[in-house]
């Protein structure tokens, strides 16, 4: 099915749009994060939900505007005084008064005339910005708006603000907006009559047009009917598209396995460890799913290092002992072959054929894999979404397990390729994700969890200490070092920035060798992965003592012999963040201890997540915690990743709304499975809007 014709004017390419050049027009592309190949649209536009709103209908005279105001005034210009030849850091000055006082009007760095252009002496001119204070004289540093007393019109009174990149002015951006909400069809309405009339919510078109051109404030509000029609909306979209993959997914038949348990019980005897109870009871809801008719679509979370790894290779041996293959697809080449590493040992041991597929390897060995894959010779292929490439044959592909680290949305799934669309689907998460989420990005899956830590992790000793403690925490750390220990010392930016007034890694590094001298490495973003490594090789290898680095060190790195893990400006860090952070420690036999250091002063919300890690070590609470803290989108890693993160829900406030839509939406699909006749057409309509057309195949007749 195409996409209906009403909403082709959202579809255009903001290349077409008058005033989008080719560098604007790539500019958003990148901006709104379109998917690979695409330019951005006119829809991204209209997605682009604002920050916030500023109030200009402060219309007074001088006398009565006061400082940090922003206000509107009509002024009558009186004299330019631009800056002596020479001395370009003084200000261009304009003097203007109007019946109650005078003012002054400041630009920094004006050249070519234009100030001068624009507010010409003897004329009447609105002036729009915020009331600042110089030598007892009230100015306007650099006015948002200047405009010509006839064309007053043009000065938006109630302005929303956006986010923006480097290169896109907030003006450009007004001027598209404008356009975009023009371009809003009028669509029939998927909402029914009574659930609009008692929430008192907008047609779509009515609501975009007063979160992105209000005329008071509290319409472009978080909490007005616009934007909860809209939050309401973004969900609905969602929950009918889970409900969708769960109809399919579910209701295509699966194969019913059936396991002599020959290679299960001889991976679990060369395991170095029992299995916990966790890992035990997970892998009877997995056995019992893959033994039922239907296909398994289950989420396996568990903290970083409860063991996941180990309850998939159980689950892929027993699918060889049914007589099918695996696929363990990993989001980088990195970290499959971490896994690889991992389970090969015991795979081989068990007499498990396995093999691990990376776009380097030489053209003989491929082509060996390749013909084992195809006559069923290797049992496992391990690898990135490359495992689906269209030169790759599985004799019987029986179970896929995809290790998401949060990149594996709904979209991921719905593209999972056909040689993975029938099999047993077993997607494993690092991060704990609380129930409401669950709810909204895997909402057609079954959940199971592994809570314990394996056995042999030690706990964490937490301290908080202000960074005035520095002295004291270098001293103690001199001490541990000088017995063994080693460290990590994170920092939250690799440069200094005077806006943030954050100690960088580099000044950290620099401190911290006239201390340690060479025991003392730095490791940040901007190195190239060779440099990286070898670094981490050299702290691994207990060369170096402490290791000062940026958040580089989240994923993946195992020094059982680093013991202590310290944190600066812990209050800029996430939870989510913190928390892995905190797990890179404790995983040896030493008892191990992690120190937050904040710098004052310190808000509310930041003091609430440093007492969180302080109190505990569990990653379910924690994560509830953060979900309270500050919403969604940051905890899925969403906003960076390309996930379904939402736009225009903040989940804060509109949560409440994930409720309905999810009960909506069922009813909806019981009601008409279809999608057919007026209401299906609409709902149909959502979907395209919101971009889940991937799922309206999957909508079946009857």
């Amino acid at each position: 099915m195409s996409r209906p014709e009403a909403l082709e004017p959202l579809f255009r390419s903001l290349h077409t749009v008058k005033g989008v050049g080719d560098k604007l027009a790539a500019l958003l592309t990148r901006f709104f994060g379109a998917p690979d190949g695409q330019e951005a649209i006119v829809l991204d536009v209209l997605m682009h939900m604002p920050s916030g709103v500023v109030d200009r209908r402060r219309q007074v005279g001088i006398a009565e505007a006061y400082l940090n105001q922003i206000v509107t005034l009509k002024l009558h210009i009186d004299r330019h005084q631009p800056p002596p030849r020479g001395k370009p850091h003084i200000p261009h000055r304009v003097f203007a008064h109007d019946d109650t006082g005078d003012i002054q009007l400041v630009f920094f760095r004006a050249q070519g005339g234009w100030v001068e252009k624009s507010l010409p002496v003897g004329e009447e001119r609105y002036v729009s910005g915020q009331i600042g204070f110089f030598n007892g004289e009230k100015q306007i540093t650099h006015p948002d708006y200047v405009v010509e007393a006839d064309k007053f019109a043009t000065l938006p009174l109630v302005e929303p603000v956006y986010p923006l990149t480097n290169g896109l002015s907030s003006k450009a951006l007004a001027k598209l907006v404008r356009q975009a909400v023009d371009a809003v069809p009028t669509l029939p309405e998927w909402i029914d009559a009574g659930t609009m009339a008692s929430r008192k919510w907008p047609s779509f078109a009515d609501a975009m047009r007063m979160v992105h051109l209000p005329t008071s404030p509290d319409e472009a509000e978080l909490w007005s009917p616009a934007r909860q029609r809209l939050a309401y909306d973004e969900y609905l979209a969602g929950q009918i598209t889970l409900q969708l993959i769960r109809s399919t997914t579910v209701s295509a038949r699966g194969v019913a396995r059936a396991f002599t348990g020959r290679l299960t019980e001889k991976v679990s005897s060369l395991l170095p460890f029992s299995l916990t109870d966790g890992q035990k009871l997970a892998l009877d809801e997995i056995f019992a799913d893959l033994k039922a008719p239907d296909r398994m679509s289950r989420l396996l979370q568990g903290d970083v290092g409860s063991g996941k790894t180990v309850v998939a290779l159980m689950a892929m041996a027993a699918m060889a002992e049914s007589g099918a293959q695996s696929a363990l697809m990993a989001p980088t080449e990195l970290l499959a072959s971490q896994h690889f590493r991992t389970i090969q040992p015991i795979a081989e041991a068990a007499g498990l054929g396995i093999v691990l597929l990376t776009g380097k390897m030489p053209a003989a060995q491929r082509r060996a894999a390749l013909a084992g894959l195809a006559d069923g010779s290797i049992h496992i292929a391990v690898g990135t979404h490359a495992l689906f490439q269209s030169d790759i044959e599985f004799k019987d592909l029986g179970l896929t397990v995809v290790d998401e680290q949060h990149r594996f949305g709904v979209h991921q799934r719905l593209a999972l390729s056909d040689k993975g669309k029938h099999t047993d689907l077993l997607v494993m998460t690092a991060t704990p994700i609380p129930r409401t989420l669950v709810l909204t990005h895997f909402g057609d899956m079954a959940v199971s969890v592994l809570r314990e830590k394996p056995r042999g992790r030690q706990p964490i000793d937490t301290a908080v200490l202000s960074i005035n403690d520095y002295p004291r925490v270098v001293a103690r750390l001199q001490a541990r070092l000088a017995e063994g220990a080693q460290a990590y010392w994170v920092c939250p930016l690799v440069e200094e920035s005077e806006a943030l007034e954050v100690v960088s890694a580099e000044d950290r590094f620099a401190e911290l060798q006239k201390v340690f001298g060479l025991d003392v490495a730095l490791v940040h973003g901007r190195m190239s992965a060779a440099a990286k490594q070898e670094v981490m090789a050299r702290f691994k290898a207990n060369e170096i003592k402490l290791l000062v680095a940026t958040t580089v060190i989240e994923v993946g790195v195992d020094v059982p012999n680093a013991t202590i893990m310290i944190i600066e400006h812990a209050e800029r860090f996430g939870l989510a963040q913190l928390h892995q952070l905190r797990g890179r420690v404790g995983r040896g036999s030493q008892r191990s201890a992690c120190l937050l250091l904040y710098k004052d002063p310190v808000s509310e919300t930041a003091r609430a997540r440093l007492e969180t890690i302080k109190s505990t070590e569990d990653g379910f609470e924690i994560a509830e915690k953060d979900l309270e803290l500050r919403g969604q989108g940051d905890l899925l890693g969403t906003r960076q990743s390309g996930m379904p993160g939402y736009r225009l829900a903040v989940p804060d406030v509109h949560r409440h709304l994930l409720e309905f839509a999810h009960d909506d939406a069922k009813a909806l699909l019981a009601r008409n499975p279809g999608l057919t006749g007026e209401e299906g057409e609409a709902a149909r309509l959502l979907l395209y809007l919101f971009r889940k057309h991937l799922a309206i195949p999957l909508i079946r007749a009857g």
